[in-house]
């Protein structure tokens, strides 16, 4: 289990340094955004007609569900569509390909952890939840439900030590509740199940000791279970 999380977290870290050597190398935004990692299971998924279909966009978080719990993707009509590293800037420019183009009933976003690490420059907290927001009203635009998803408890990054992303994820959560209670979409709590009451996940119930903001598979099936039921 620990190769796993350890080769899961090196695929994170490599993705960042993709997104660092793009910038200074004078890269699209598109290659910046990695707008082609889907791009031929986009094109094979547009021509089978699901009138269930549901895309989970996000970072790391969200593609790592895959290698913790596969099936739940291939059981379910459910696309993952997360990409490792990515801050919101960069998923609003994809969001067009891989979600909308998708025409999906729903989208899950689960967003706005890398930013708070700071993976593609300083930002402020209203700034991350307006991207989500953005993203929100997109689909919502195209007739997409939406369900916005809380940030998970994080009580620092291994990649960028000495943030104290705690207090700043409970801040962000709070305004992505108050946007969709004002505007009656779901707000899926993860944080909630998942807070070890000083505002990081559990370890070692939902994450490894030496990673702390990726779940484990045990914290997957909580994920799993607080989405389901939401859906």
């Amino acid at each position: 289990m620990n190769k796993l999380l350890n080769l899961y977290f090196l695929i994170a870290m490599v993705s960042i340094n993709a997104q660092v050597t793009y910038i200074q190398g004078g890269g699209t935004l598109d290659d910046w955004a990695h707008l082609k990692k889907y791009e031929k299971d986009n094109m094979e998924i547009k021509r089978i007609d699901d009138p269930n279909r549901v895309v989970f966009m996000g970072n790391s978080i969200t593609e790592g569900w895959l290698y913790f719990n596969k099936s739940f993707f291939i059981e379910n009509p459910f696309i993952n569509r997360g990409i490792g590293g990515q801050t919101t800037p960069q998923m609003l420019i994809r969001f067009k390909p891989d979600v909308v183009n998708l025409n999906p009933k729903a989208v899950v976003i689960l967003a706005g952890i890398n930013d708070i690490a700071g993976n593609t420059g300083p930002v402020t907290i209203e700034n991350i939840a307006e991207n989500i927001f953005s993203m929100a009203e997109i689909a919502l635009a195209n007739n997409i439900e939406v369900f916005i998803c809380s940030v998970l408890p994080a009580a620092d990054f291994p990649w960028s030590p000495g943030k104290n992303p705690a207090e700043k994820v409970i801040k962000i959560n709070s305004l992505l509740k108050d946007y969709c209670n004002k505007n009656k979409l779901t707000y899926v709590d993860y944080y909630s199940a998942m807070d070890n009451g000083k505002g990081g996940l559990k370890v070692p119930e939902h994450t490894a000791a030496d990673d702390l903001v990726h779940p484990n598979k045990a914290g997957y099936a909580v994920m799993e279970r607080v989405i389901l039921k939401a859906l």
